[in-house]
Parts: C-alpha cells; sequence; structure tokens
C-alpha cells in the first residue's frame, strides 16, 4: 500500500469507530502483525503490536470489570468472573472484530497474508485488543471505555450468557457414582484452517455415549459433555423409576 492508501484506509476505520487518533501511528501500530516487522527488519518505524495487545489485554479486562460490577451489582463474585471469561475470549473478541471488519486493515506479512492470515481467529482478536489499546495511548480511557462499551459489551445481556461448564458437571457426576471418568477423543476437523469445525467423541469406559461439533476443541467438548448429562440423567430417573417399581 502507498502512504497514500494506507491513510485513506486508516480514515475509514476511523469512522467506523467514531474516533479520529491525534496520532495515527498508534492506530497503524495496533493493525501490524508480527510477521510483517519480521519482512522489514531494520526499519525504525515498523514495530509490530504485541506490546499494544498486551497493554489492550489489561485495559479491556478493567473496562469489562467496571461493567459488570455496574451493571449486576447484585451477581456474585463467581458469576462476574465467568462473565467476564466470555466477554475477554478469543472467540468474543474474534466476533467483535468480524463485524468491524478489521481483517481488511490489518498490515501482515507475505506469508501470513498467503496463509488467510486477515480471517484467522487469533489474530483478530489480538488486533482488537491491540486496537483498545491504541485508543487508550491516544485519547485516554474515555475513548477506550467508549469503544469497548458500544462495540464489546454492546447487545451483551449476562442473565443470558451460557455459562455453564458441562464438563466440569459431568466430571463430578461420574465421581459421585464413583465412575470412570470421561474421555474425549477428536474424531474428524473439517472446514479451512481459519475456521474449521472440529467433531469430539466422548467415551466413558468402553461406551461411546456423545459426539459433538463446536468450532474449537472446548466448545465440541462442552457440547458432548452436555449430551452425556443428560442421558445419564435420563438413565438414573428411569433406574430410580424401577427402583419404585
Amino acid at each position: 500500500m502507498s502512504t497514500e492508501e494506507i491513510a485513506g484506509a486508516l480514515s475509514g476505520l476511523e469512522r467506523t469507530l467514531d474516533y479520529c487518533f491525534q496520532n495515527p501511528q498508534l492506530l497503524l501500530r495496533s493493525l501490524t502483525h508480527s510477521s510483517r516487522t519480521q519482512e522489514a527488519a531494520g526499519l525504525e518505524d515498523e514495530f509490530s503490536n504485541e506490546q499494544m495487545e498486551f497493554l489492550g489485554d489489561s485495559v479491556l479486562g478493567f473496562l469489562v470489570s467496571e461493567d459488570l460490577v455496574r451493571r449486576y451489582p447484585g451477581y456474585a463474585e463467581g458469576r462476574l468472573s465467568k462473565l467476564k471469561a466470555h466477554l475477554v475470549s478469543a472467540q468474543h473478541l474474534y466476533q467483535v472484530a468480524q463485524r468491524l471488519e478489521l481483517g481488511q486493515f490489518l498490515r501482515l506479512g507475505k506469508g501470513e497474508e498467503r496463509s488467510g492470515g486477515r480471517e484467522k481467529k487469533a489474530l483478530l482478536a489480538d488486533a482488537l485488543e491491540a486496537l483498545v489499546a491504541a485508543l487508550y495511548l491516544d485519547g485516554g480511557m474515555e475513548p477506550a471505555r467508549a469503544f469497548v462499551t458500544s462495540r464489546i459489551l454492546d447487545k451483551v445481556d449476562g442473565r443470558e450468557i451460557q455459562l455453564e461448564d458441562y464438563k466440569s458437571e459431568l466430571q463430578e457426576l461420574l465421581q459421585a457414582w464413583r465412575g470412570p471418568q470421561p474421555r474425549y477423543y477428536v474424531i474428524r476437523e473439517s472446514g479451512p484452517e481459519h475456521s474449521k469445525v472440529f467433531t469430539v467423541q466422548l467415551r466413558i469406559g468402553s461406551e461411546t455415549l456423545a459426539e459433538a461439533e463446536g468450532v474449537s476443541k472446548k466448545t465440541a467438548q462442552q457440547a458432548a459433555a452436555r449430551i452425556a448429562l443428560a442421558k445419564l440423567r435420563e438413565k438414573q430417573i428411569d433406574n430410580q423409576g424401577r427402583t419404585t417399581d
């Protein structure tokens, strides 16, 4: 990209953000992946967004915590922690970055470009955290807070977010029954590298109890554990019914 093209692209992003940077270099750096800087070794004005991602992670965590405490004064610490973990997760940040079409603004090395870096979950989530840092460094906490509130927390209802940990629940149930612990196997991966779908099989002893898909191994495991829990509880109810009879 020429200097003029870069300036035009950044202006477009500023309009999307509804914020005009006093120091556009901060915005530029927040979008620069390390693969780009490695190819530009020796150029003093080329820095990656890794440090900004580090700072942005902390700023984001504070702002999300602040908002949750304000919104839900009656929630216990454990529930607030789970809500925060969801809101700052790579999956949630990736979805926000996609809505902002942040991928088109990333500055990548040639290899990363060829491998579909503009659509990779990790790169987009990291860039979003770096963007929070850029807003904070350029204008202080208020621009960062406005962005987090309008883009990351917008339309989020803590009462509706699924917080159940089915894997832990299944493990506790089997421990109470003194049964073998569940084992999870990835039996299939499908889709392009940047948007894979994982199929996980859950086995208890020699029995295959559930099979489920997810956009990550963890979500697939949680889905399989949920199915297994439902089956085991149904079996428990049937057994209790027969005992009563």
